[in-house]
């Protein structure tokens, strides 16, 4: 069973286009010396600077440029890169732009095993019949994310690769056992986050799909924040016929990780009420504006006992897994 991604009509500009007519147009390199031009304000704000742009067909082609370009920098739906590069947090000399880049979008699943292309926009998984129905907690983690811009041009892929602390699909991801192919190799789920915003993908590797087990139930609960809906804390608990597998976003300081007290908990007993006197210690966890270590301490309890009561909801068990 499988669904391709519809086309979508972007217009003349795509969303990579700089906002300024002053600025070379996409797809032409500014000469060596004018690359600092749009470093000029425009109304007291930052605008897109200068950079090289290529748009490759393949994964070959995208692959040869990583390793023959000056400081290439791949992007997908842009929505992380684009605003940091605005910002000048970010200044690659070389964008890649993987759009069209074939047989990266798609959604597969094959007996136990839900297959989605890096390329595949999160508004894609959300509404896809195939994910509401084998791993529904995923269909409704890709919902969440971010607005509706942000949904129909952020891909599965982009937010892997970048790893962002409060992102919601490295908490699938991990809690999942999911496994990331690449144009290289398949890496495990517990041996790809290596910290904030870091993985273990090697500079010419690009991610190309990404394959989640069907568990048996699966929950998906995130205390948000209101204006980004970035998460605070977001809990995915996972239950398959070998055990509990839990993942945590937002709350660790070294980005998304697995309790180990809580899947210990839910191996006993698949209940929220196993998970009652279970505190995390917040000694590792994130402190800062929005939340301290301690009350993300707390939450990451109670969005745990949200997601498995979301788990008992949503009608899975149908096979082993």
């Amino acid at each position: 069973m499988s669904e391709a991604r519809p086309s979508r009509a972007r217009g003349n500009c795509h969303v990579h286009c700089h906002p300024s007519p002053a600025l070379a147009v996409l797809g032409h390199s500014l000469p060596q010396g004018e690359r600092e031009k749009g470093a000029e304000t425009i109304d007291g704000r930052l605008g897109m600077y200068g950079f090289q742009y290529h748009r490759p067909t393949s994964v070959r082609q995208a692959a040869h440029l990583l390793r023959s370009v000056p400081d290439p920098k791949l992007i997908a739906g842009g929505q992380t890169l684009l605003p940091t590069m605005k910002l000048r947090l970010a200044a690659p000399e070389t964008i890649i732009d993987l759009a069209k880049v074939e047989g990266l979008t798609g959604i597969h699943l094959e007996g136990r095993s839900l297959t989605i292309g890096a390329m595949t926009r999160h508004a894609d998984v959300a509404a896809s019949a195939i994910v509401r129905g084998a791993l529904p907690a995923l269909a409704g983690l890709a919902g969440s994310i971010g607005d509706p811009h942000v949904r129909n041009q952020g891909t599965l892929g982009g937010s892997v690769a970048n790893n962002d602390p409060a992102a919601d699909y490295p908490a699938a991801v991990l809690a999942l056992d999911a496994t990331i192919v690449t144009n290289h190799r398949r890496i495990n789920a517990d041996t790809f986050f290596a910290g904030l915003f870091e993985t273990v993908l090697e500079p010419d590797e690009i991610i190309t799909k990404i394959v989640f087990p069907v568990p048996r139930r699966a929950g998906y609960a995130k205390f948000s924040n209101p204006a980004s809906r970035y998460a605070i804390v977001g809990v995915f608990v996972a239950r398959f016929s070998t055990g509990i597998r839990v993942a945590v976003t937002g709350a660790g300081a070294s980005g998304v990780f697995r309790p180990a007290a809580i899947e210990q908990a839910l191996a006993r007993r698949f209940s929220p009420k196993s998970l009652d006197g279970v505190r995390l210690s917040s000694g590792s966890l994130n402190d800062d504006i929005h939340a301290s270590a301690e009350y993300r301490a707390h939450l990451v309890n109670v969005m745990a006992r949200r997601a498995v009561e979301a788990a008992q909801d949503s009608g899975q068990d149908a096979a082993p897994a």
